[in-house]
């Protein structure tokens, strides 16, 4: 058999039953393989007859809270006791920056403030790790502070206790310690 030549059709067929092969690999590859090009299609005809609406009609991401009127001028923290929110506001009145935060069961009074002591670390009246407290008041004989807890938790359920630290989330405290200073304006609202 060594040196023997086939015959033209057994070429032919042999390549058409390789083209058939790669055909069929092809199309179950194309079947249960990843798509990824199926998330940038359009929707079909019967995803277009659906009563849900386009993407396009989707609310958009709303913006943060507005700074609260009336809660002073130049560089200043100010805490919304209703809103439960801080903004960092700069020397020209723009709020560079806003958080949600979880307040104590003890709130300060609207007013104007300072911040009276800086503490980088310590454990909190509720037991809690905390950093980045920052003291501004006093209300019912409880200190009033901003912090974030070390492993950034919201605090738990006060069960009776005065707190009044008011906490947020760990990057958030971090952003307030240093945007604030001792002497910095606080401005508390309603």
């Amino acid at each position: 058999m060594a040196g023997r030549l086939l015959p033209s059709w057994a070429w032919v067929s042999g390549l058409t039953v390789g083209a058939i092969a790669a055909v069929v690999a092809l199309t179950v590859q194309a079947e249960h393989g990843p798509h990824p090009t199926a998330a940038t299609a359009g929707p079909s005809a019967s995803a277009s007859a659906s009563p849900r609406p386009h993407a396009s009609a989707d609310p958009k991401p709303s913006a943060p809270p507005a700074l609260p009127d009336g809660s002073g001028t130049g560089r200043r923290i100010v805490y919304s006791v209703g809103e439960k929110r801080v903004w960092l506001v700069d020397a020209t009145g723009h709020a560079s920056r806003t958080f949600p935060v979880w307040p104590g069961t003890v709130n300060p009074q609207p007013g104007r403030y300072s911040v009276t002591l800086r503490i980088q670390s310590l454990k909190g009246s509720d037991g809690v790790e905390i950093e980045h407290v920052m003291y501004f008041t006093k209300a019912e004989g409880v200190n009033i502070a901003f912090s974030n807890a070390l492993d950034g938790s919201s605090p738990p359920p006060a069960g009776g206790q005065k707190l009044g630290g008011i906490r947020m989330h760990k990057q958030d405290g971090a952003a307030l310690w240093s945007f604030g200073d001792t002497g910095s304006k606080v401005a508390v609202v309603k």
